[in-house]
This record gives C-alpha cells, sequence and structure tokens, in this order.
C-alpha cells in the first residue's frame, strides 16, 4: 500500500491542537511538507518545532482567522503567490457553542457559515489550479457525524456541517475529472478541548459531574470508549495517500460504531 506523501505539501488548518494537530503531524510521518493555518503565532511554531522532518521536508506556518473570509484569502493567496503549492488541503475548523436551537439568533448562523463553508470553499478555490497541475490534489473536510444524525443541542452546527457535507459532494463531482479527490472526514466523541468543553456544557445543564456525562456518552459507543485524535489524523492520512485515490465524495464516519445510521 502506498502511503508515501514526500514532496506533497498539505495545508491544515486548524492545526495548532486536537485533531487538526494530530493530523498535522501524521501527515509530516509520510514525508510531506506542513504548511499549518490557525490563529495563534506562538502556538503555530510551536507546533511546526516539533513537526518530523526525516525527509528534509520544509514545514511553514500561515497566521490566520477563519472568522475573516476576507482576510484568510489575503494571506493565504499571498502565501502561494510565493510559488508554493498545496497538493493536500486538510478543512478543519472549531464548531460553535451549543444550546437550544430557537435561542440561536441569526447572526450565528451567518457567522458558522463563514468560518466552515465560505473558507472552505475560499481555500478549494485558491489551491485547486495548483492540484491540477500537479497531478495530484486531495481535499478532506474534518465535519461531525451529525452530517447523518444530528447531535441533540447542536443546532447551528448541525446545520452548517450538512451544507459543508453537500458542498464537498458536489465539488467532488466537478473536480474528479482531474484526478482531485473530495472527502468529508466525521469524527465521533474524540478526546479534544471541544469534547471537554461540550462535557462541561451538558453537566451544568442537566445538573450532573463531569463523569456522569462521560460515563453516559461512552455507553453509546460500541468500542466503549472516546477517540484519540490520532485515530481520526489515521482516516485523514489514508484519504490523502496515493492508496486512497478512487475514494472521493464520501463520508467517512470515524467514532467507534456510535451511529446507527449506515
Amino acid at each position: 500500500m502506498n502511503l508515501d506523501l514526500t514532496g506533497r505539501r498539505a495545508l491544515v488548518g486548524g492545526s495548532t491542537q486536537g485533531i487538526g494537530k494530530a493530523v498535522a503531524q501524521e501527515l509530516a510521518l509520510m514525508g510531506a511538507h506542513i504548511t499549518l493555518i490557525a490563529r495563534n503565532a506562538e502556538e503555530l511554531e510551536n507546533v511546526k518545532t516539533g513537526l518530523m522532518n526525516l525527509k528534509q521536508q520544509k514545514h511553514h506556518t500561515i497566521v490566520a482567522d477563519f472568522s475573516d473570509p476576507e482576510q484568510l484569502k489575503e494571506v493565504v493567496g499571498k502565501y502561494l503567490s510565493k510559488g508554493n503549492e498545496v497538493n493536500i488541503l486538510v478543512n478543519n475548523t472549531g464548531g460553535p457553542a451549543g444550546g437550544p436551537l430557537l435561542q440561536d439568533e441569526p447572526e450565528k448562523f451567518l457567522a458558522t457559515f463563514n468560518q466552515h463553508l465560505i473558507c472552505n470553499h475560499i481555500l478549494a478555490q485558491l489551491v485547486m489550479d495548483g492540484m491540477i497541475a500537479s497531478g495530484y490534489g486531495r481535499i478532506i473536510n474534518i465535519i461531525s457525524t451529525s452530517v447523518k444524525a444530528p447531535l441533540p443541542g447542536l443546532g447551528v452546527s448541525n446545520t452548517i456541517r450538512a451544507a459543508v457535507a453537500n458542498w464537498a459532494k458536489t465539488l467532488a463531482n466537478e473536480v474528479g475529472k482531474y484526478g482531485v479527490t473530495v472527502n468529508n472526514v466525521l469524527p465521533g466523541a474524540t478526546a479534544t478541548q471541544r469534547l471537554e468543553s461540550i462535557i462541561k456544557n451538558k453537566a451544568t445543564k442537566n445538573t450532573q459531574n463531569e463523569e456522569e456525562v462521560k460515563k453516559e456518552m461512552i455507553k453509546e459507543i460500541p468500542l466503549g470508549r472516546f477517540a484519540d485524535a490520532t485515530e481520526i489524523a489515521n482516516a485523514v492520512a489514508f484519504l490523502a495517500s496515493p492508496a486512497g485515490a478512487y475514494i472521493t465524495g464520501i463520508n467517512l464516519p470515524v467514532d467507534g460504531g456510535r451511529l446507527s445510521t449506515l
């Protein structure tokens, strides 16, 4: 099986922590040059320093805020204009806070739509020509299992994640003729800061302690545990590799079997 990414460059969003950081680390192990993108310059440099470069890769960072699509377009466009070519795009951005759907203001939907779908679209547009020219293109979106089964208390996220999934499927159909694949990875409950926040909110809302909430969540998972971020990264890495060349337009749950849907 060919999992070698030597000579390829991956642009990884939200890569200073959690799933994004794990993805960057895994792709670096496979030989890819990594471009980390997130808001905090200091944290970006810390992650970059820890990336493997066994094949003398050149890792880069880009400071950008996904809440500002125009700023993202400007800084990434400038980066690419310097001759940097991206072969693998991993779209990954933190989700919005939860709560009852009817209490969410329209502005929250718009902000989340911009942060996820619009930013994903901008990045795809920016890197597509380079992918086509190089003959190697992978776009992988880190979304959520809510694409297949909406999650209680996460109405805004459920809505926007589904929009991203449909955007990705449409794009996959359009760019497949160029050998570019577009896929979605749907993490289940993964041991990240995001999960800690969800557990804390549930505990507060239901007047439970956090350990009780964790136990209830784990009961719903056939494998009996939360995922580690590296396990999500493994799925991303396969889709990014030459071995994943004939897989496109799919939603891949990595959730320990929790989803009851096929």
